[in-house]
């Protein structure tokens, strides 16, 4: 236990406006705009800006956060008396098929207080080589890396450009997340914990995958993360940036294992490819997958798939046919709130569990 403590207060002490425990928005691709990350962070949780279309979108984002945390006063003053000036939210890439002086730049420029990695298309070998660029081009920014592996976390021990922060993603996990070898953060998160101790690395663990409320986070702080994750939790909150369409569809799902699977299909739909065989990702269950597995061609799905988007939100639901990336615990999602009471919400509920006196020593 007082490991952990220690590593809790690694954690938050890098990040002076959070409170404890720290909920985490996770940075999912386009939907976790500037809205949501200043939202959160201003709740007292880290927020993260998610990958763009491009990686010039990422400068976009992170001028507008700038912008909203000139005129959020906790934040700004926070920042103002800040040693480091970083930016009070973080920002993640997609590296294996971004553009690394880009990202690089605005890493530069920004200072966003912390950086997500993960998907390397070369294992350890790119994730040290991204994160020592992005150290060069600001100190000051904490380097996030997302693991769902046992043997990632014993590459980690063994390099030399080790991290601030290590994301462990359970397979209950929404979007992309890894295809084939992904373990339950039940079990996975206390083994990678007891591996990395065990090897003398002194790093905190933030618990991401099948969170969605204040019981997933209670019981990945029992199981010792130092922070939790939450993504498919936030994609039903008035600042997340998604399409009408497919946030109802958040809220209809259920029974997560049975109602959303894992496949490249919906990538390719979208005409993205190239991520690395290691990941894929999770989504709702709708027409296109049924009609895939019964053997309908990829061309003619296409052509199906292209014509709903034509249609706006009806290209989400049971009958839809786009993607609806989301975790297993879909069926925790019942309803739409501001993303500050999102964090406000789980954290009192696991000071109910633990104790204001316990979580305050978090």
């Amino acid at each position: 236990m007082p490991q952990l403590l220690h590593l809790a207060k690694k954690l938050s002490s890098s990040y002076p406006w959070t409170s404890s425990p720290l909920i985490i928005s996770a940075p999912m691709r386009v939907m976790s705009g500037p809205a949501l990350a200043v939202a959160v962070s201003r709740a007292g949780g880290l927020g993260f800006i998610g990958p763009g279309l491009k990686t010039q979108n990422v400068i976009k984002d992170l001028e507008e956060a700038s912008n909203l945390i000139r005129t959020s006063p906790k934040l700004n003053t926070d920042r103002s008396s800040s040693r480091s000036q970083t930016l009070p939210v973080g920002i993640g890439f997609q590296l294996w098929a971004d553009d690394i002086n880009t990202a690089s730049s605005a890493i530069e420029r920004f200072k966003p207080c912390a950086a997500w990695l993960f998907a390397p298309r070369n294992g350890q070998t790119d994730i040290d080589t991204w994160s020592r660029r992005f150290r060069e081009a600001s100190p000051q920014t904490r380097i996030w890396v997302q693991i769902g592996t046992v043997a990632e976390a014993r590459s980690i021990a063994e390099s030399s450009e080790k991290p601030d922060v290590i994301v462990v993603q359970g397979a209950e996990a929404g979007g992309h997340g890894r295809a084939h070898d992904g373990t339950g953060l039940i079990s996975l998160l206390p083994e990678i914990a007891d591996v990395l101790a065990a090897r003398g690395v002194d790093i905190p663990l933030v618990a991401a995958g099948g969170i969605a409320d204040g019981r997933g986070a209670a019981a990945a702080i029992a199981l010792g993360a130092s922070g939790v994750a939450m993504g498919t939790r936030f994609l039903a909150t008035h600042e997340a940036r998604i399409a009408h369409g497919y946030q109802a569809e958040i809220l209809r799902a259920s029974e997560g294992g049975a109602s959303t699977t894992r496949t490249q299909l919906y990538n390719h739909l979208r005409g993205t490819f190239g991520w690395p065989e290691e990941y894929s990702p999770r989504t709702i269950i709708n027409r296109s997958f049924v009609e895939f597995q019964a053997g309908r061609s990829f061309e003619e799905l296409k052509e199906a798939h292209d014509e709903a988007v034509k249609r706006g939100d009806e290209a989400w639901g049971l009958e839809g046919r786009t993607a609806t990336y989301a975790g297993a615990a879909i069926g925790l999602v019942r309803r739409v709130e501001g993303a500050e009471e999102v964090v406000r919400e789980t954290r009192g509920f696991v000071a109910g569990v633990f104790g204001e006196a316990g979580v305050a020593k978090l």
